[in-house]
């Protein structure tokens, strides 16, 4: 799908390992009983990083969420390597945190790091025993792949209902010196807001402060990720995390400025083009759905109008069978848990082939269902919604709701 860019900053190849000095490899270890599929990966940085990670807001947490949150804890927000695998979530086990445990040591005996500098992530079944065996078989091969352009590798072990691997990376300018963000990431099925079942690693060699990470990446989530829906579903075992080693070579960013904002911008960038990535790639889905909503009294108003519109089940079904039911708009943003004139609010369907008003005031107005169906028919639908209340603006992301999704999900444990 085509990316969404700003001015300063250039899309580039590599992923994970478009920053200068992070190494990745993936293979297969035999939890995916297909061969031609990885399901293990692992990411090392050459020297040590800023790092910082947001999680599912889910009560039940996988066991490798709480290994990681106590592993930063420990080291002050510090990290060198990420160990991840698909088909097993390690979740609702009661050895699951033994076993990530032990992930991380294995990862850390083969780097020649400390076991508390290594992130784990699992995605994939719940409830179901994770064999260590498998990982402890291969962890010295995976090891010693470790490569410069290993990300396509890394990318496609973590996928588990994916139809396609999920990378971005950009370049751009601190202080002279060039730097890079990249990221990969998962998901398809099991998304809702407050973090959606998606893994997310980005790394960059950008030089600043873990305090400063941890902020631009808690706020970038709350308008990427946290606008997210496929299902209405919040995954167990939900993270994002970025890792900055500093290789760029730029003086240490220790307070916001200009050259934070640079390095904000372009984090931005690549988590809200995978935010649209996971969103277009939803189980069984067959279009990506945006919906802005522009002038919001605040933020928080604009982004719970959006997410509602998102998240509604006949909504998305209208827009499989592209069908200009707006009704179905008004109806989800009128029960949106916010405060603002119903009234006032107008509403567009937009896509690459025009804009079709169907909204005004709160009230319909005539058009044509022939240029309607003309509209929908496209890969990407945007809805547009002015409340007429304010500045604000947020969009969220989801996608249509198909038959294809009943069938994943009825048989997903296969």
């Amino acid at each position: 799908m085509e990316l969404i860019g700003k001015e300063g900053f250039t899309f580039t190849e590599g992923g994970v390992c478009a920053a200068k000095g992070f190494l990745a490899n993936g293979l297969n270890c035999g939890l995916n009983s297909d061969r031609n599929k990885n399901d293990l990966c692992l990411i090392m940085s050459e020297t040590e990083c800023s790092a910082a990670a947001v999680y599912t807001q889910n009560k039940v947490k996988g066991a490798p969420i709480l290994v990681t949150k106590e592993h930063l804890a420990k080291t002050g927000g510090k990290a060198k390597a990420v160990i991840a695998n698909s088909k097993n979530a390690n979740t609702c086990n009661a050895d699951g945190e033994e076993k990530a445990e032990k992930m991380c040591q294995l990862a850390a005996m083969q780097l020649g790091i400390r076991p508390e500098e290594v992130i784990v992530a699992s995605t994939g079944v719940i409830g179901q025993i994770l064999p260590i065996e498998p990982i402890e078989a291969h962890i010295e091969e995976l090891a010693k792949g470790l490569t410069a352009d290993g990300n396509e590798k890394a990318a496609t072990a973590i996928m588990t209902t994916d139809t396609v691997k999920k990378e971005v990376a950009v370049s751009f300018e601190v202080d002279g010196k060039t730097c890079h963000v990249g990221g990969m990431a998962k998901g398809s099925g099991m998304i809702h807001p407050n973090m959606a079942t998606t893994l997310n690693f980005v790394t960059t060699d950008v030089n600043v402060a873990p305090q400063l990470v941890q902020k631009a990446l808690s706020e970038i989530v709350k308008v990427t990720y946290n606008c997210l829906s496929v299902d209405g579903d919040t995954s167990t075992n939900d993270m994002v995390c970025v890792l900055a080693n500093g290789q760029a070579g730029n003086a240490m960013l220790t307070e916001e400025g200009a050259a934070y904002q640079q390095f904000y911008e372009a984090l931005y960038l690549v988590l809200m083009n995978m935010t649209r990535m996971l969103a277009a790639d939803g189980e069984g889905a067959s279009k990506l759905l945006e919906c802005t909503v522009s002038e919001a009294k605040d933020l928080d108003t604009a982004i719970i109008v959006a997410k509602s519109v998102i998240c509604s089940p006949l909504f998305k079904c209208a827009m499989f069978g592209e069908d200009a039911n707006w009704g179905r708009v008004l109806c989800a943003i009128g029960y949106a848990k916010a405060d603002f004139p119903i009234e006032k609010v107008d509403v567009d369907l937009a896509s690459e082939k025009g804009v079709l008003a169907v909204c005004r005031n709160g009230s319909g107005i005539p058009f044509s269902e022939e240029f309607a169906k003309e509209v929908l028919h496209a890969d990407t639908i945007r809805i547009l919604v002015n409340l007429h209340d304010g500045d604000a603006k947020a969009t969220a992301w989801g996608c249509d709701l198909t038959y294809d999704y009943v069938k994943i999900n009825g048989d997903y444990r296969s």
